[in-house]
């Protein structure tokens, strides 16, 4: 890190950051006014274009060079990254990405509505106000302060703001590892979203989740052929009656309970700081008693598969030929090929499958930027401590990862206590807390610094 012999540099270095502070809350309000609605059909996304351009004016502002790259597939669907040379270029250089796009909102039922960016109540409000505009906001807030104030970071850091994320990154980070890898040469690291934020545990016991792992990501289609009919017949071959036998059948299923590396030392670091037992043969019980956060750690304990679509039919009155289901499947890192067998035992030979793919990633929850994680949360919040944990949904790490970065969530917030963050994400009422932002560019601020 760079350092100015001039005393005053602490001063004008201290008016910078506050700067920063101050400029979070109205960057991640106006990004929440840009609609990015990704539904994943190409008839209906509206696209990250004006989001990347906005992003692109507010950095090339402080003097960045930018590119801005679209995947050419589909138009609008942008991307835009940034490189700020580091003060040791021998070292690996560490990646800073978040993704521009939403999940869809209706208004009718929001508090407010869900593109206006409201501030108030001490919350900024909106969808993708935590996933993930806040951490877009604040990435940008202090890759504008470095550059403004002209500090040199550790190493190089490459800022990312992708598309497509909550689609599979298909036009957004998975197409730039296959086709722009140079973009990120160097990188050995990254951090992103779902990780870094507080949670409060027994007797007020506060520690902060870094998310060190994902379940891998199926979406798996089913398809059931039978004889098309007249609906007023008896009709024994009926294709929407053996999809909805296999569908039921799959929805109900429970997978096998599977501690991994992850989640094992989530649960042992949760027993060291509240004296709770996790006995595995009443693990869903004793999760339980972590309260909200067991929607989140419970997810990560097996397997799951769950049905979230049903087409089949054009007509009152006739059977169709067809019938197909949407099934939402996420998997344990090394639970790939017993899943599937799992899954052919469960639905048969007559039901037909074909998915896309996104395998887990797991990375060790170790070393100096662990280390650096560490010491930037407590610099701001003495009492933090950090656990690992696992996700159980999946981000563009699973794209870098394939260039062989060790992908994190840190994507640092200090929340209320009885704050329930994890209903949240694609929840309505989305919302995240001012000071939350404001912390979390300190810590950001002091970790890019030195990480």
């Amino acid at each position: 890190m760079s350092e100015h012999s001039d005393p005053s540099a602490s001063t004008d270095q201290d008016a910078g950051l506050r700067r920063a502070e101050d400029e979070v809350v109205e960057l991640a309000s106006d990004l929440i006014r840009i609609d990015t609605t990704n539904t994943g059909d190409p008839a209906t996304v509206v696209g990250e274009r004006a989001a990347a351009e906005y992003v692109a004016e507010k950095l090339t502002e402080v003097g960045y060079e930018v590119t801005y790259v679209e995947s050419g597939e589909q138009p609008g669907r942008a991307n835009v990254i940034a490189r700020l040379p580091g003060a040791d270029p021998s070292r690996g250089g560490l990646l800073v990405h978040g993704h521009l796009d939403v999940v869809p909102a209706d208004p009718s039922e929001w508090s407010v509505h869900p593109f206006s960016g409201a501030v108030q109540d001490g919350y900024v409000w909106g969808r993708g106000a935590v996933d993930m505009k806040d951490m877009v906001a604040m990435s940008l807030a202090v890759a504008r302060r470095f550059k403004r104030d002209g500090i040199a970071p550790d190493r190089d850091i490459v800022f990312a703001f992708l598309a497509d994320e909550e689609a599979g990154s298909f036009h957004g980070s998975q197409w730039l590892v296959d086709h722009r890898p140079e973009l990120f040469e160097g990188c050995t690291e990254a951090i992103s979203e779902v990780g870094g934020f507080s949670v409060t545990l027994k007797d007020g016991v506060r520690t902060y989740l870094v998310q060190t792992a994902e379940k891998g990501i199926r979406w798996l289609k089913l398809r059931v052929r039978a004889r098309a009919g007249h609906g007023s017949m008896v009709h024994h071959d009926n294709a929407v009656t053996q999809l909805s036998e296999a569908v039921a059948k799959l929805g109900r299923h429970r997978f096998p309970i599977v501690l991994t590396d992850s989640v094992r030392e989530f649960l042992d670091g949760v027993t060291e700081l509240t004296g709770w037992d996790f006995p595995e043969d009443d693990i869903d019980g004793a999760v339980a008693k972590l309260g909200n956060l067991s929607r989140i750690v419970g997810a990560t304990l097996r397997d799951t598969a769950n049905p979230t679509m049903l087409t089949a039919g054009y007509k009152h009155n006739v059977i169709p030929s067809v019938a197909e289901a949407a099934v939402d499947c996420r998997i344990l890192p090394g639970r790939e090929e017993a899943f599937d067998r799992e899954l052919a035992e469960l639905l048969g030979p007559d039901v037909e499958r074909e998915w896309v793919e996104l395998p887990p990633v797991e990375t060790r929850f170790e070393g100096a930027i662990v280390d650096r994680m560490s010491s930037s949360l407590l610099a701001e919040d003495p009492a933090a401590t950090m656990l690992p944990y696992m996700m159980s949904g999946g981000t563009d790490g699973k794209a870098f990862s394939r260039l062989g970065m060790h992908c994190f969530g840190f994507a640092p917030l200090k929340l209320p206590a009885g704050l329930d963050f994890s209903a949240l994400f694609h929840g309505v009422d989305e919302r995240v807390p001012v000071e939350g932002l404001r912390f979390g560019v300190r810590v950001l601020d002091r970790f890019l610094r030195e990480a």
